[in-house]
């Protein structure tokens, strides 16, 4: 037995890879991954708040694309710009929900959903609205460069045409970063299904 300490001896420390070393590791790396998980929800945060703000001004580029004369081009004239305006409304208000979930993640330490459907929710509807978003600014763009500015040409709205190209601009700006968005998603997905936990790395 190893003798007890005298009076004014200090105790030595553990030795490497003994009960208070070991302890002593396991704190320091969940210390560094809580540091990169904290870091990748508020890159995600920044994504969904890029989206959002380009989003939210396509859809009002768009939804005031018009004049009250009757005789004077408007969006709502044509199905395409129909489209650019509802989806651009769409991903705003997805992208809004979703910087909420964030922002609750980075300040409760856990998803707003339980885990597991958090990831496959986020994951999923930013496919899906990224591709609705892609598509509705395709047809925007084809829209444009068609019959719309030629039917706004006939009526000398030159400014009509403008305004529509900087909306359809914006969506696409939109669409890069949900996509962007979609890759951290299906990145956090594919650490759950190998780690069985999104805070692994």
């Amino acid at each position: 037995m190893p003798s007890p300490l005298r009076n004014g001896d200090t105790p030595l420390p553990a030795e490497a890879g003994g009960p208070l070393h070991r302890h002593q590791g396991r704190h320091f790396l969940s210390s560094i991954s809580e540091h990169k998980v904290r870091r990748l929800i508020a890159l995600i945060l920044l994504l969904r708040l890029a989206a959002f703000c380009f989003s939210l001004s396509a859809a009002i580029f768009m939804s005031t694309n018009s004049s009250r004369s009757p005789a004077s081009p408007s969006w709502l004239r044509f199905h395409p710009f129909r489209f650019v305006f509802a989806a651009n409304g769409i991903v705003a208000v997805y992208s809004l929900f979703e910087m909420g979930a964030s922002i609750w993640e980075i300040l409760k330490g856990a998803t707003l959903l339980p885990e597991s459907l958090q990831l496959w929710f986020d994951f999923s509807h930013d496919q899906v609205f990224a591709y609705i978003l892609l598509s509705a600014e395709a047809a925007g763009l084809t829209e444009a460069r068609g019959k719309a500015c030629v039917w706004a040409a006939e009526r000398e709205s030159g400014g009509f045409c403008v305004q529509s190209y900087i909306s359809v601009g914006l969506g696409f700006a939109g669409f890069a970063f949900l996509a962007l968005s979609t890759l951290l998603s299906a990145f956090r997905v594919a650490s759950y299904i190998i780690t069985g936990s999104s805070f692994h790395f």
